[in-house]
């Protein structure tokens, strides 16, 4: 048989960055838990933003007016929800890369767990 030259597309060589690597997962999981964290503050300050609104109309006053009470009412929370969904979108894009880094770099890595050593099955625990 006539032998190919080059690599076998098995054989490619990956590119490992082991930087990447060591980042993705850390990234991932921080990234999963704030944007978890952001969308409960977002919830809750959407929460007290119409609770408010509710109490100031109770007295027959419209939220949409144009007075000064009502601006300071609708504007009061719009610092926290500005913060709130630049750190939900900056976490997610975190949460995003990490998971695209370890899928491209899913086959690459050794098994550290292992460490060359023989598989153990019941038998050989049992003593038989």
């Amino acid at each position: 048989m006539e032998e190919r030259a080059g690599l076998q597309p098995s054989e490619q060589p990956h590119p490992n960055h082991p930087g990447l690597v060591k980042f993705a997962r850390p990234a991932l999981i921080a990234g999963a838990a704030v944007a978890v964290v952001c969308t409960a503050l977002l919830v809750i300050i959407f929460f007290l933003d119409t609770f408010n609104a509710t109490v100031y109309s109770v007295g027959g006053k419209n939220i949409q007016d144009a007075t000064d009470e009502a601006r300071e009412i609708r504007d009061l929370y719009a610092g926290a929800q500005l913060g709130g969904i630049i750190l939900l979108v900056v976490s997610l894009l975190a949460a995003v890369a990490g998971a695209v880094v370890l899928y491209l770099q899913r086959g690459n890595g050794e098994d550290e767990g292992n460490e060359g050593d023989e598989d153990v099955d019941f038998d050989d625990l049992a003593g038989r």
